[in-house]
């Protein structure tokens, strides 16, 4: 079993824009004991998709089992699941509502065997970070390289993807199913620490700067920090700005 406990929470500004569409929560799963569930995900023209996301993760997250120890593989499918079970209600609700709903899907699974694996869809980040120091972080490389391959794209014509709608790497886009993105980790120890965020958060900082405000304050000071910065930094005209920080710190000695 793990030697660190968990810090974690999850901050939100609506920037200069009328509402807040992203969505973000820390989940525990009614069937998974020590397991704990992450998700962002940013609305695009309004919260029906974002909404929709959190609805789908809660409800496959409370029917996991994942026995003595769940596999990389089965951490991974459940992360699928809730993306193409959330890509499905939103594609049939947009049927019904001639209104189509789109998102992007951020997923982080930590187990009580320090094992942490991670899902992407779309323009919102995951980092991890041990220490100060950005180990790993989500981006569009693997999500281009598949335009290529699969689409026989043009690399300068994949790397400008977004400028297109029947491209766009998001969940609820009826023409093209979501590309989703891994990551894991096995051997988690305190001083690792991971950031689920949105681009009106991750738009105006470097990994450095992340990294160091994440390792020298708890994960409600390092928000707030982030969050002000972040207004500062776009001068007025931010977008909704969205986060959730889990960090793994050593336990006091009572705790131990």
């Amino acid at each position: 079993m793990t030697s660190y406990k968990l810090e974690a929470g999850t901050a939100q500004h609506v920037g200069n824009r009328p509402q807040q569409n992203d969505r973000v929560a820390l989940m525990t799963g009614a069937r998974a004991p020590g397991h704990v569930l992450a998700v962002l995900s940013d609305g695009i023209a309004g919260s029906v998709g974002s909404e929709q996301v959190l609805h789908t993760a809660k409800q496959v997250f409370d029917e996991f089992k994942p026995g003595d120890r769940a596999s990389v593989e089965r951490l991974q499918d459940l992360l699928r699941d809730i993306v193409q079970e959330t890509h499905i209600v939103t594609n049939m609700n947009a049927v019904t509502t001639q209104t189509q709903a789109h998102a992007s899907f951020v997923g982080l699974v930590l187990t009580p065997h320090g094992d942490a694996v991670w899902a992407h869809v779309g323009d919102s980040r995951l980092y991890y970070f041990h220490g100060s120091e950005c180990l790993a972080r989500t981006s569009d490389a693997a999500y281009v390289e598949h335009l290529v391959s699969s689409d026989r794209l043009p690399l300068d014509a994949a790397k400008n993807h977004r400028k297109s709608k029947l491209l766009l790497n998001v969940i609820g886009n009826s023409r093209k199913e979501p590309f989703v993105t891994f990551g894991q980790r096995t051997d988690l120890g305190a001083g690792d620490s991971f950031l689920l965020c949105s681009d009106g958060l991750w738009h105006f900082f470097t990994d450095a700067e992340l990294g160091s405000a994440i390792a020298k304050s708890s994960p409600r000071q390092a928000s707030e920090m982030l969050i002000n910065k972040a207004g500062e930094r776009s001068r007025g005209k931010g977008g909704n700005c969205s986060m959730a920080i889990v960090k793994l710190v050593k336990p006091t000695l009572e705790q131990a």
